[in-house]
C-alpha cells in the first residue's frame, strides 16, 4: 500500500524553478497543477532574505486578488518534515482556489507584513520577480 499524500499550494520561493523548490522535490513532491486562488488574498514581498519571500494573506470578499499558485502533492511524512521547517511569520493554512479545491498552503501572519511591499497587482510571485529583473535591466 502506498503512503498517503497531502496536497500543498505554494506561492513563492517553492514554485518550480525557484530557489526553495528542492525542499519539495527532495521529499518526493510532485507537481499536480498550476492554478490561482479565489480573489480573496493579498500578496506581499516580505522584508529580509535571501531568498526573497512572499506572504499570502486572506483578506476576504471584495478586498483581494486572484494569486497564481502551484499545487504539489507530498507523501505524508515529507509533508510533516516540510511544514516543521517553515519559519515564522509564514504558516500553513487552508487556501481557497479558483478551481474549488481547498488544499493546505502558505499564508503569512499579519505581523509579518510590517515593512512588506504589497505586490498583489502582479497576480503572482513569478510576475513580481520578473518585474525586478526587468527593472534591473532597464536601470543598467
Amino acid at each position: 500500500m502506498s503512503e498517503p499524500e497531502i496536497d500543498i499550494a505554494v506561492v513563492g520561493a517553492h514554485l518550480s524553478g525557484m530557489p526553495l523548490n528542492h525542499e519539495l522535490t527532495t521529499r518526493g513532491g510532485r507537481l499536480l497543477r498550476a492554478t490561482e486562488t479565489e480573489a480573496l488574498y493579498t500578496l506581499s514581498a516580505l522584508p529580509g532574505g535571501p531568498p526573497k519571500r512572499p506572504g499570502l494573506l486572506r483578506v476576504g470578499e471584495g478586498a483581494g486578488h486572484a494569486i497564481a499558485v502551484e499545487v504539489w502533492s507530498l507523501p505524508a511524512a515529507g509533508f510533516g518534515t516540510f511544514v516543521a521547517g517553515i519559519p515564522a511569520p509564514l504558516c500553513i493554512g487552508t487556501l481557497r482556489l479558483a478551481d474549488g479545491s481547498t488544499p493546505k498552503g502558505f499564508l503569512v501572519e499579519p505581523a509579518g507584513l510590517i515593512g512588506a511591499t504589497d505586490v498583489s497587482s502582479f497576480g503572482g510571485w513569478r510576475a513580481y520577480i520578473a518585474s525586478l529583473s526587468a527593472a534591473a535591466t532597464t536601470a543598467a
